[in-house]
């Protein structure tokens, strides 16, 4: 079901990420309990136990990385969590000893028909918006020398993440090189010394992913984070300094929305404090 709606429905949304972790969940609490009532810990142990074998054969059938797969997993692992409690509830129940087979059957076509009705919905992606300030009145942080990625910066390994190469583009608003490619970003608004605005009608991949094989390249990964465009807006401010406005507009294809974007917002930020920050340190050592 996850190689179906990943593969070939192209489908990264409540399907694979709710409904198929809260169905193994369920699942594998009811299969425990078939001969004998279980423990609620047990029936929620082989339930985040199911979630975790179906991570561990993604990955070593080379259809996922690890990167993707730490991501799913705050949301995967609870949910079927979440669902090993019901079947904890549902398996003490004496009556389910003749039902088991019903049971599962129900689930099994549960997910597929979730994950089939969002592929003919097709919802349109809803486009966001990231904002990140910053001021050369105020004193610049010290540099660490590398930048960490969310809890990944305790684990002390790098994100893998889309990270700026060079950011002066080969041809003036044409190409921003990157870690995992380049942007083209032709410019549409260009207001010296005030603002600059530009459209986005190329993305690279918006991460590598961490996997065993020499390369893996999921599907999603050319959906999961997609720039429609970008602006600069520099306004004078009272004491000399000038305040730098970074703002990027982009889509996801990933649901749910709102974790996702948990996600892809971090990115954006990752980006943006490289780019405006050298900004910042070129125009203070002109100044200087």
């Amino acid at each position: 079901m996850a190689v179906m709606s990943a593969q070939l429905l192209r489908n990264d949304g409540w399907g694979l990420f709710v409904a198929l972790p809260f169905t193994m969940g369920f699942a594998a609490a009811l299969i425990y309990g078939v001969r004998q009532p279980r423990s609620l810990g047990g029936c929620v142990g082989v339930a985040c136990l199911s979630t975790a074998l179906l991570g561990a054969a993604l990955l070593g059938l080379a259809f996922e990385g690890m990167l993707c797969l730490l991501m799913a997993l705050p949301i995967a692992l609870p949910l079927a969590a979440f669902g090993g409690a019901f079947g904890y509830v549902v398996q003490r129940r004496r009556w389910l000893h003749s039902r088991t087979s019903a049971f599962l059957s129900a689930l099994l076509i549960f997910v597929p028909g979730i994950q089939w009705m969002e592929h003919v919905a097709a919802p349109t992606p809803p486009v966001c918006m990231w904002f990140v300030p910053r001021s050369t009145s105020k004193p610049r942080p010290k540099r660490s020398g590398n930048e960490w990625f969310l809890f990944l910066k305790f684990l002390r390994l790098r994100s893998g993440c889309f990270e700026p190469v060079s950011l002066i583009p080969s041809a003036l608003g044409s190409r921003a090189p990157g870690s995992t490619g380049a942007f083209v970003e032709p410019i549409e608004v260009w207001d010296e010394p005030r603002r600059l605005k530009f459209s986005v009608t190329s993305n690279p991949a918006p991460m590598e992913e961490w996997t065993p094989y020499s390369h893996v390249e999921p599907a999603h990964l050319h959906g999961f984070l997609v720039s429609n465009g970008g602006q600069f807006l520099l306004t004078p401010l009272p004491n000399g300094g000038t305040r730098l406005e970074g703002i990027t507009w982009y889509r996801h294809s990933l649901w749910p929305t709102a974790y996702w974007r948990l996600w892809s917002d971090a990115i954006i930020h990752q980006i943006h404090s490289r780019v405006l920050r050298h900004i910042q340190e070129e125009a203070e050592n002109q100044r200087q």
